[in-house]
């Protein structure tokens, strides 16, 4: 039952989440973040994907309109046509107003409402661009202490931590990683701020 339960809430606050992403992206009003903090969008691995689903559900909606003789079938499945439609958009939202995130308390490397991990700069041994497609197995693995978060199974930035940490991330299981990959749209612009912070934190240490 506990666990029922939990999955209705995540569900639910899941739902919300995507609805106020809707709403920010509609309106253009991004989250705020700390100033000094820059954005870095992940979209452009799937906009074309997520563009295709969302051109598809507005054809299907009139099409199964007209198939359907029976009303209120017909009515069911235009609501659910309309929501799916609706739904899409705001899973293309969530992802353009929660991106990574550069600034004076450190990296945030997210996806979408499912994914956002933090890393302080005193964590972060060193930073680059390098593009990988990864295997197949998921967006997320964990293999000998790299992590990849992948977006259309890809990576672009490299990550080496200055020591194993154990990351919020649900497919790590708790195991330490030691490096972390993952995908942004202009990947050198993210390195080239993230190698700023990282400067100014080691200097600050000394």
């Amino acid at each position: 039952m506990m666990k029922v339960w939990g999955l209705a809430r995540f569900v639910v606050v899941y739902e919300l989440r995507l609805w106020a992403a809707l709403f920010r992206w509609v309106f253009r009003r991004p989250v705020p973040v700390e100033p000094g903090t820059s954005r870095f969008g992940y979209i452009g691995a799937v906009r074309m994907i997520l563009i295709a689903f969302i051109a598809v559900s507005a054809i299907e909606i009139p099409i199964l309109e007209l198939m359907i003789p029976w009303e209120p079938v017909a009515n069911v499945l235009l609501f659910a046509g309309v929501y799916g439609l609706i739904w899409m958009f705001g899973l293309y939202a969530s992802i353009v107003v929660h991106p990574h995130l550069a600034g004076p308390s450190g990296l945030r490397i997210r996806n979408s409402l499912t994914l956002d991990v933090g890393l302080a700069w005193d964590r972060i041994a060193a930073i680059e661009v390098r593009r990988r497609s990864m295997p197949p197995g998921g967006q997320t693995q964990l293999e000998d202490g790299v992590l990849s978060l992948g977006m259309a199974s890809q990576t672009s930035i490299d990550v080496r931590l200055t020591e194993p940490l154990v990351l919020p991330v649900r497919k790590a299981k708790g195991q330490p990683v030691t490096t972390v990959r993952f995908h942004a749209d202009d990947p050198e612009a993210l390195v080239g701020a993230a190698r700023e912070f990282l400067g100014q934190a080691a200097t600050k240490n000394r």
